[in-house]
């Protein structure tokens, strides 16, 4: 999986992006960004991950292999193609909270974290702005990660950072 390849083109997204907290039971991160679209249009785009997440972090290689079901108990789910092995499925998360135009909230352990004794809620709060919307991304992770949540915070800050970006491009033009 290569949720973390491509990390030095994530240090490069536009978004302002933190480590906001870590400690030896975990971490958390915060990114922000202003997009020129109202809050129900953002929250929407949302559900089509494959429009704006980033292929290279996904287990697939492709985003358009993802989907996010905009309800409580929705899947936040990729489906593997079967290319040169067999088919398969990944759950990223599950969607704890859904609020039409304002929070979507999801619990689990994204990429790597997968393999370790982490849980993760990453949240997505999204408010009216002068512009349009602004969307707050924070991912708060707790448990064991082998080498410390201290050495993969700011990888994982930086790839959440890169996908917040993603979102404003995806929102900020007509889809195909």
């Amino acid at each position: 999986m290569a949720f973390l390849a491509g990390v030095g083109a994530a240090m490069a997204a536009p978004a302002p992006a933190a480590v906001t907290g870590s400690s030896q039971w975990g971490f958390s991160t915060e990114s922000s960004v202003e997009i020129a679209a109202g809050p129900d249009a953002v929250y929407a785009l949302l559900a089509q991950p494959g429009r704006w997440w980033e292929g290279s972090h996904t287990y697939s290689g492709d985003a358009a292999n993802m989907t996010i079901a905009l309800h409580a108990g929705g899947c936040f789910c990729e489906a593997i193609p079967a290319k040169a092995g067999p088919a398969g499925t990944v759950e990223h998360a599950r969607v704890v909270q859904a609020m039409p135009g304002q929070r979507l909230r999801l619990s689990g352990a994204l990429g790597p974290l997968q393999g370790e004794g982490a849980v993760g809620t990453l949240d997505f709060a999204v408010t009216p702005s002068a512009g349009g919307a602004k969307v707050v991304m924070t991912y708060v992770v707790g448990g064991y990660i082998r080498g410390g949540p201290a050495a993969i915070a700011p990888l994982v800050d930086q790839v959440l950072a890169t996908q917040l970006a993603g979102l404003k491009r995806a929102a900020e033009r007509p889809a195909r």
